[in-house]
């Protein structure tokens, strides 16, 4: 009974809950190192839910408090010149480190080109997606969430973080292979969830059109807020056995301190422990052959540092999430009475060391997450119910 009070009561605490069921069916291809078949997505539902002073709106003029979401329905519901996207044909690896282009209000992404072994793992061309002109491009999930958060009664249009209330990521928010699934590929380990936040105008705005119309560059009634995008990845410390014997077969360590000397491989990779975290260094720019990238290099894996067009990804983790009391780490900010344009993105990232040749076998994962103001749980403090 005790329990079940417990439950009850952090329902109620709830901010913002987003529960996705992205189920990615259907799966024949392979990961980043090999292919680039697409993976099906056959059905991705969403039911968003909000309480203690925000409202949710796809269009920027119906506001409520639960919005269900399918592939469906997105279309009829959306702002007309949306670019809201579902993947296309399907989703294959993509590579990001959350950075917006300014002036199409998009996040940058980078897909692979080439990919040719070497002595100690594949060499790596990359080319941005052209995802700048009047739509996303298929091979991952973006669409815009408006939130309305209306506490408080002052709106400040300065950008100012300092100004802005905490959310935090719900303790049960979580990506797992769904039952439809096939348990111990690993592809749940390979899945981010970027949440851009564009802009924002007061929350007393009613139109539709001002609203939907909300961009980095900002102007007149609307704050450009243009941040990079915090990236979530669940399952941080979670590596399964195939993947970690992929990466322990194929990767040797790379010597010599400039790219512009012949690459020389020697000896064993950093380790890759099941429970143990370890970075994802995501492409950050155009690679060319010249540029010498191996998809390992990095001070955590093949130890070759010169390669400057990855980046460890500063991404907020499970581990971060399920931090106890006081210490758990915010998730994003959100200003008093506003209107605030959130893009979301959904997609594998191809640089992460789970993602593997056979990981995409396990056919089908489930999404959801969940946002609150509430930093502790009732966990944390043992609450006792009345």
């Amino acid at each position: 009974m005790k329990k079940s009070r417990r439950k009850t009561k952090r329902i109620r605490n709830l901010v913002l809950v987003s529960v996705f069921s992205a189920i990615v069916l259907g799966v024949s291809t392979y990961a980043w190192f090999i292919g680039l078949q697409t993976v099906a997505v056959t059905s991705f539902d969403v039911e968003v839910k909000v309480a203690d002073s925000l409202l949710l709106s796809l269009d920027g003029a119906t506001w409520t408090d639960s919005i269900a979401i399918s592939k469906e329905t997105l279309d009829a519901v959306s702002y007309v010149g949306h670019t809201n996207s579902w993947g296309g044909t399907g989703l294959i690896p993509m590579s990001s480190i959350g950075t917006l282009d300014s002036t199409s209000s998009r996040m940058k992404l980078y897909e692979k080109a080439s990919l040719t072994n070497t002595p100690g793992g594949f060499r790596l061309i990359a080319s941005v997606v052209p995802n700048d002109g009047a739509s996303e491009q298929d091979g991952y999930v973006a669409f815009d969430l408006f939130i309305k958060n209306f506490s408080g009664t002052q709106y400040l249009e300065a950008l100012n973080t300092a100004t802005e209330e905490a959310i935090y990521l719900t303790t049960d928010s979580a990506v797992t292979v769904s039952a439809a699934g096939t348990a111990g590929t690993g592809i749940e380990n390979s899945v981010r969830v970027g949440f851009a936040q564009i802009g924002r105008v007061a929350g007393t705005t009613d139109v539709a059109g001002t609203i939907t119309a909300i961009d980095c560059t900002g102007g007149g009634d609307v704050t450009g807020i243009c941040r990079t995008a915090q990236i979530w990845e669940p399952n941080d410390k979670a590596h399964e056995a195939n993947a970690i014997s992929w990466y322990d077969t194929i990767c040797v360590a790379r010597t010599g301190a400039d790219i512009t000397l012949p690459a020389s491989y020697s000896g064993e990779c950093g380790t890759v422990a099941n429970g143990t975290y370890v970075p994802t260094y995501a492409i950050n720019d155009e690679i060319e052959a010249s540029d010498s990238v191996d998809v390992y290099d990095g001070a955590e894996y093949n130890a070759y540092e010169s390669t400057t067009l990855l980046t460890a990804v500063d991404t907020y983790t499970d581990t971060m999430k399920n931090v106890a009391g006081v210490s758990r780490e915010l998730f994003m900010t959100l200003q008093p009475n506003s209107i605030t344009k959130v893009r979301v993105y959904i997609w594998i990232e191809g640089q992460d060391v789970d993602n593997y040749d056979y990981a995409a076998l396990g056919q089908a994962i489930s999404v959801n997450f969940g946002f609150t103001k509430q930093q502790l749980t009732e966990e944390d403090f043992e609450y006792v119910s009345p």
